[in-house]
């Protein structure tokens, strides 16, 4: 093995500024091994014909489907098991009077870790971040430093894809002996206006040395653009050796941005830990100005403007990456949801990635914050009701402690569809809960997804925000019997589609198996669900529920229901696991956007002789359909039509919707009936992207027919390669029962369109991939990899 040299770092260059991280990426350079070899936290143990690999990195994904595997249906049928990490890190002597730490944003799961062979301990959760004290055991100079992680996800452990390993980032952090805590920036917005605004900053500073020493604090606050809009200078306290002082600054700023969904204005604070005239620490991190509140007769208000919680819940799988965090992946699947009209994401059943969070706050997304999908009693053998009694209180605090700054966060969730809270033992623990939560953060609301009806009020009684999963019979129930309870919708819907698949008739639920696949006509409802579009009703028709989230956003690895194998990935999406928006999607996009939206369906390519239900979704006056040049009737949208719908008899052509409002044409949408397949399409996201080993591009590949006409039914294999300083990072088509590898560099079209993902090296350059198909017109296309500028944050552009 040979060790990375670590130089010095600057304290704010390649930080995550939310949590006010001061060290430096520890992502690259690491040793894997899938399995157990034994003795692998020795210093000299042998690792050099183990697997060199930067982080992220998710080891399930890589893996073959297997029917057999322990992970089952919920798991996607992707093995865990054991695996193990090591790195090996050299130090300036410099650094030999510094205080180093290791954060670790998350680890799937059970991690144990060790420094120098001396055991740091473990942390069965894996959805929580954490960090280790690494000062005492470290060598400096050139002496080699040997990190070393085990992991062990023991399935069966989770209802969804949880993917394996050190998943999310890593940091390694030095700082003097004085410095400011992990997490250890708290800031509230007391008072909130348009035409001034009061920031409170609540900051603890650590004092590792052998003597008292007197500490101040300079903070400033920087806005959207950077400009310094408000100081304060603390007055000097003593920080005793070996313990801790809490410092209150209270910063006034004049006509603040006021963050939102539709304008979200991150602004930053900035803190210097000063000992004389020398500044020894600094720590920033972002928030906004905004006010919060729900009212039991008309729902929730940002800033004081009454707002509908159109909202999804979103899984943590990355589809094609498995659980590996990404910031582009992430960045793409929220850009997806908000051009849909999505202002709400609930971290679906788990604390998120840091990089999530990041990202909600400066597109604009409220947010609530999850902690846990099990309590006391289990719904999976080995899930959290194994480690509850013991790690409930630390987990819970931890996730509250590194996100309570994001101004994107409006509700902590305290768990989804818990058993427990049908028990007085039950509604104790969510009496705990609560109040650990609100000895952190007291300025957000607590809530919990529920699915149980009338025993389950005692512990919904507890809560700020009660939240309803798919018992829409209780909304009008509960108003009346409890009218002071603010109510939401946390989860709706459930229903489940595969994308460019119709079956009929559509006013039957349709679940037959003979191809493991479901309609797009939105009538394939599990027994608890609803349909899309009565889901929609059941919120928008009562203002006192605030809102609903859709269970999905996007669809996820594991939980197929309604299937087994074959099936491995879920249907519930809006939009599925490669990207690509189903046709519920522009319903929602005609519900929740103002843009004018017109969407047809289905496809145009049938036999003769049938009659095809055609539906279209939209948010205009009107809608004229047109076939071949003949129209078939203009339709008008009256107060209760969400959808129109038409009967026609199928002939191959042009199928066209034009939609007008006051009369005059808006926008249309058409059909086109394909002929044989004939050639490949490829449209890149975007045309360049950053040398930075994490970066990547999603390049839609189409199977087009000679007119170039998305070919609906293709489904033919697609065979990919590349030169220049790029690799394939997954190929993925939606199909729920595909079972080609994420990683390889060929997938099978599923209805005309598969996804390839390219992942910049360190270098700059030209990219040049091609897309390869038997009988077909080969694809090309070219990206730049570029070097990102001197300084840039990479979350920040």
């Amino acid at each position: 093995m040979i060790p990375e040299k670590i130089p010095e770092q600057s304290p704010f260059k390649g930080t995550d500024i939310y949590n006010g991280l001061r060290g430096k990426s520890f992502n690259t350079g690491w040793r894997f091994y899938y399995g157990d070899p034994g003795n692998a936290e020795d210093p000299g143990f042998n690792d050099s014909p183990w697997q060199l690999l930067d982080l992220p990195h998710d080891y399930s994904i890589r893996l073959p489907f297997n029917k057999s595997s322990p992970a089952g249906p919920g798991g996607g049928y992707l093995d865990g098991g054991t695996g193990w990490y090591r790195k090996a890190f050299t130090l300036p002597e410099e650094y030999s009077d510094k205080r180093i730490t290791i954060q670790f944003d998350g680890i799937y799961m059970n991690s144990e870790v060790w420094i120098n062979g001396i055991y740091l301990g473990i942390r069965p959760y894996g959805y929580s971040s954490f960090e280790y004290h690494l000062t005492s055991y470290l060598n400096s100079g050139k002496i080699p430093n040997v990190i070393a992680v085990k992991v062990n996800n023991n399935q069966p452990n989770s209802r969804w894809y949880s993917g394996s390993g050190i998943y999310r980032n890593v940091w390694l952090t030095v700082t003097g002996p004085v410095h400011i805590a992990y997490c250890g920036m708290t800031i509230t917005t007391p008072a909130v206006g348009t035409d001034s605004a009061t920031v409170r900053i609540a900051t603890i500073v650590e004092n590792h040395s052998d003597a008292d020493t007197p500490v101040r604090l300079f903070t400033e606050i920087l806005d959207p653009d950077g400009n310094c809009v408000g100081t304060s200078a603390s007055p000097e306290k003593k920080v005793n050796k070996n313990g801790q002082e809490m410092f209150i600054q209270e910063i006034a700023v004049r006509n603040p941005q006021l963050w939102s969904t539709g304008s979200p204005d991150v602004y930053t604070a900035q803190t210097s830990v000063r000992i004389n005239a020398n500044n020894v620490d600094k720590y920033k991190a972002g928030f906004g100005f905004r006010t919060i509140r729900f009212d039991a007769d008309t729902g929730f208000y940002l800033n004081d403007v009454n707002m509908k919680l159109n909202g999804v819940c979103l899984h943590h799988d990355l589809g094609a990456l498995g659980a590996a965090v990404n910031y582009r992946a992430i960045e793409r699947q929220l850009v997806i949801m908000k051009e849909m009209g999505c202002n709400a994401i609930r971290t679906s059943h788990n604390p998120p990635a840091p990089m999530l969070l990041d990202l909600c706050d400066r597109l604009g997304f409220v947010v609530i914050d999850e902690a846990f999908d099990a309590w006391k009693e289990s719904k999976v053998q080995n899930d959290y009701h194994l480690n509850f009694d013991i790690w409930a209180r630390e987990d819970i605090k931890a996730m509250v402690r590194r996100d309570r700054n994001h101004p994107c966060i409006i509700m902590w969730s305290i768990g989804n569809e818990i058993h427990d809270v049908l028990s007085a033992e039950g509604v104790a623990t969510a009496r705990n809960l609560i109040t650990w939560v609100k000895e952190e953060d007291a300025t957000r609301f607590v809530t919990h997804g529920g699915n149980h009806n009338e025993k389950g009020t005692d512990a919904a009684a507890l809560l700020d925000v009660v939240g309803y999963n798919y018992i829409t019979h209780l909304y009008d129930i509960h108003h009346k019997k409890y009218p002071g309870w603010k109510m939401y919708a946390s989860e709706t819907s459930s229903a489940v589609r595969s994308r460019g698949i119709y079956k009929t008739p559509t006013d039957e639920n349709i679940l037959e198996d003979s191809d493991y696949q479901c309609s797009s006509y939105d009538n394939s409802i599990v027994d608890w669900g609803s349909k899309a579009i009565e889901s929609y009703k059941m919120v928008n028709d009562r203002p006192w529920v605030a809102g609903e989230f859709i269970w999905t956003g996007f669809d996820y690895i594991g939980e197929p229901t309604p299937y087994e194998w074959p099936s491995k990935n879920s249907y519930f999406g809006i939009v599925d696991t490669a990207g690509f928006p189903k046709d519920i999607y522009y319903f929602y996009k005609s519900r929740w956007t103002k843009k004018p939206v017109v969407h047809l369906l289905p496809h145009w390519n049938w036999e003769k002789g049938q009659t095809i239900e055609v539906h279209v979704y939209s948010n205009c006056e009107s809608i004229e359909l047109f076939l071949n040049n003949k129209s078939l009737g203009q339709k008008r949208f009256t107060g209760a039509d969400l959808f129109l719908c038409w009967n026609v008899p199928y002939e191959p052509g042009i199928l066209k919707a034009v939609a007008r409002q006051n009369g005059n044409i808006i926008t249309a949408n058409e059909r086109k009936t394909a002929g044989p397949p004939a050639k490949l399409r490829m449209i890149p996201d975007r045309s360049s992207l950053f040398a930075d080993n994490n970066d990547l591009v999603f390049i839609e590949v189409t199977i087009l027919d000679k007119d170039d006409v998305i070919v609906p039914y293709a489904d033919t294999p697609v065979f990919f390669s590349l030169s220049g300083p790029g690799r394939i990072a997954g190929v993925d088509n939606g199909n729920s029962i595909n079972h080609e590898p994420y990683k390889g560099s060929r997938i099978s079209a599923f209805n005309g369109k598969c996804l390839l993902i390219i992942q910049a090296t360190s270098e700059a350059g030209q990219i040049i991939i091609t897309a390869d198909a038997d009988g077909l017109s080969k694809a090309g296309i070219s990206v730049q990899s570029i070097n990102p500028k001197s300084g840039c944050f990479r979350a920040l552009l």
